[in-house]
C-alpha cells in the first residue's frame, strides 16, 4: 500500500499529453491549446470611432464653438479616405475609420444643430484630444501572445482568435475513457429492479465526471463471470486511452478484476492506496499506451479516488496547465471550520462537507460519512482532508476541494 501523494505522482509520470489536432475554432471551446499563438494583426486594425458622432479637431471643440458639417459621411465599412478640413465636423459612426486631420470624436449627444438645414453644429460639451478614438493596436499588437500552450479555450478566446482571422486552432485531443462497472447486482436506470438488485449509480456518475474534465466517456458493464469480464475488459482496453473500472478490485471471492487484467497483459504498477474512502485501488498500464484504473465499487469511494487519482491524469492528457501530484482534479478553496473535526483512523480521510459561502466559506460536515452514502455525497459542496489521527478545531482555516 502506498501513500496518496506517491500514487498520484506515479500515475502522472506514466501519463503524457494527448495527440495534437487542428480544429475549427467553432469546435475548440473548452479544449486546451497545444501551442502558443501570437497575434497576426494589430487590433483594432486601424484608428476608429467608439461612438456615433462627429470627427473633429479637439482644439476647435470648446463649449459654444460652432463647426460646419461636411457633406460626406464615414460609416463603418470601407475607408473612404476622407479629409477633415479646418472648421468642419464630419459625420461618423461607431467602428468607422477616423478621417485624416481629425484627432477626436464628439458624441452626437454633445452637439446641437444651429439651423434647420443641419449644416452647422454648436458644441454643447467640449471634447478632449483623442477622446472616443480607438487607436490601432490599443487592444492587441501584432506579434503579441494571444493564447498560451495549456490554456483552456473559452468562448471569449474564440472571439479573440476570430478577430485575428484564424479559422483553426491546435488543441490536445480529448481522451477516450472507457468506464467499466462490474457486478451482477447492478441494474440500469429505467429497468425493473428485482430482489437484491440496485441501480447502477457509478456508471452515470463517472461518465459525468469524465466529461466535466473534458474526456469522452463510453460505458461498459461486466457481470461477475470471468469469461464475460474478460471479454468486456479486452474490448475496453483496445478501444480506449483510459480504462476506469468501478468495483471488483478488492479481495472478495468474486473480485476477478486484478487477475483478469494480468491475464490480458496489463502491468500492475501498484495496488491499494492509503486513503479513506478508497483503499482498494489499482493502477496499471496496457501496452504502454492505456492507463488502467481500478476504483472501489462504493459510490463515495469511487468518486473520491477518481477525483484524487484518475482525474489529474485525464487533465494531463488534455494538456492543462498546473497539473501536479499535489493537487486532485478538483478546484481548491480556503475555508474556516464551523465545528471541531477529528480523524481517529490510521488513514487520511476525505470528509464530505457543506460550505456556507455567505459566511466566509464556513465548513461543516454533512451527511453519513460512509462510502455507500451517495445522498450525502450529492448534497455536499466539497471535500476536506483530515490526515491520520489529526484533530482540527472550530475556526481553523483549512483547504477544501469543490465537488
Amino acid at each position: 500500500m502506498i501513500e496518496e501523494l506517491e500514487a498520484r505522482k506515479r500515475i502522472l509520470e506514466s501519463t503524457s499529453s494527448g495527440p495534437v489536432m487542428w480544429v475549427p475554432i467553432s469546435m475548440a471551446v473548452d479544449g486546451v491549446a497545444a501551442e502558443t499563438l501570437g497575434a497576426r494583426l494589430d487590433c483594432p486594425v486601424f484608428d476608429n470611432s467608439s461612438m456615433d458622432g462627429y470627427a473633429v479637431r479637439a482644439s476647435e471643440c470648446r463649449t459654444g464653438d460652432t463647426l460646419n458639417v461636411a457633406g460626406q459621411v464615414q460609416a463603418a465599412g470601407p475607408d473612404l479616405d476622407l479629409i477633415l478640413k479646418p472648421g468642419e465636423a464630419l459625420r461618423i459612426f461607431t467602428g468607422a475609420a477616423i478621417p485624416r486631420g481629425a484627432d477626436a470624436v464628439i458624441m452626437q449627444e454633445d452637439v446641437e444643430f444651429v439651423d434647420d438645414e443641419r449644416t452647422a453644429i454648436r458644441i454643447v460639451e467640449g471634447v478632449e484630444l483623442a477622446e472616443n478614438i480607438r487607436r490601432r493596436g490599443s487592444d492587441v499588437c501584432e506579434g503579441q501572445r494571444i493564447l498560451s500552450k495549456g490554456e483552456r479555450i473559452k468562448p471569449t478566446t474564440i472571439g479573440l482568435l476570430a478577430s485575428q482571422g484564424l479559422p483553426n486552432v491546435p488543441i490536445f485531443s480529448r481522451p477516450m475513457v472507457n468506464i467499466v462497472t462490474t457486478g451482477d447486482e447492478l441494474v440500469e436506470t429505467g429497468e425493473w429492479l428485482g430482489e437484491g438488485e440496485i441501480y447502477n449509480s457509478n456508471g452515470p456518475m463517472l461518465t459525468a465526471a469524465v466529461e466535466r474534465l473534458g474526456g469522452i466517456a463510453a460505458r461498459f458493464h461486466a457481470m461477475d463471470d470471468r469469461g464475460h469480464l474478460r471479454s468486456v475488459l479486452e474490448n475496453a482496453l483496445h478501444t480506449g486511452d483510459f480504462v476506469i473500472i468501478a468495483g471488483g478490485v478488492s479481495v472478495g471471492d468474486r473480485d476477478f478484476v486484478k487477475e483478469t487484467l494480468t491475464d490480458l497483459g496489463v502491468t500492475t504498477e501498484f495496488w491499494r492506496v492509503n486513503v479513506k474512502p478508497g483503499k482498494p485501488f489499482v493502477f496499471g498500464r496496457f501496452e504502454d499506451r492505456v492507463s488502467v484504473v481500478g476504483l472501489p465499487g462504493n459510490p463515495v469511494s469511487a468518486f473520491v479516488t477518481f477525483s484524487m487519482f484518475a482525474g489529474p491524469a485525464i487533465q494531463k492528457w488534455l494538456g492543462k496547465k498546473d497539473v501536479s501530484a499535489d493537487q486532485p482534479a478538483l478546484e481548491s478553496f480556503s475555508g474556516v471550520l464551523g465545528t471541531d473535526l477529528e480523524n481517529r483512523g490510521d488513514r487520511p480521510h476525505y470528509l464530505r462537507v457543506k460550505v456556507d459561502r455567505e459566511n466566509g466559506n464556513r465548513i461543516t460536515p454533512f451527511g453519513v460519512q460512509q462510502s455507500h452514502a451517495v445522498h450525502g455525497l450529492a448534497q455536499a459542496d466539497a471535500l476536506v482532508r483530515l490526515a491520520a489521527s489529526e484533530s482540527l478545531q472550530s475556526g481553523q482555516s483549512v483547504t477544501g476541494w469543490w465537488i
